[in-house]
């Protein structure tokens, strides 16, 4: 069985671009535009992987990902981030300490992220 994955992001390239990648590489991708779609989606179904931004309107990364791990913690979870104001060295290894497995600061490469995908997933 394929291995489902839930992309939330703000940005609607980023959303298509790894959502796209996800499923050429073998996976099911789902998408959401906010922690908050992206929550609702996680109530309904079953995911393996969540790759979440980091700075997005209404629920941000940082509650994302803490609810995951308090809701679900078996979900394997990628913190990516542009950073913001601040810069993504500020808010990737907050994400790592609230639970994040793996964190990549935009621009990152696809091929990495897939890459770590795998390995979190045990399919290397």
């Amino acid at each position: 069985m394929r291995k489902k994955i839930l992309i939330i992001d703000d940005d609607d390239q980023i959303l298509s671009l790894l959502a796209r990648s996800a499923e050429l590489a073998g996976f099911v991708a789902m998408t959401a535009m906010d922690g908050r779609e992206g929550q609702k989606l996680l109530e309904k179904q079953s995911f393996d992987l969540v790759i979440t931004d980091l700075i997005m309107p209404e629920k941000e990364g940082m509650e994302t990902i803490t609810f995951i791990k308090k809701n679900f913690p078996a979900i394997k979870i990628i913190a990516i981030s542009g950073g913001g104001r601040i810069g993504p060295e500020t808010y990737l290894p907050a994400a790592l300490e609230l639970g994040a497995d793996r964190a990549f600061a935009k621009p990152f490469s696809v091929d990495e992220l897939l890459s770590a995908v795998r390995q979190l997933l045990g399919q290397t």
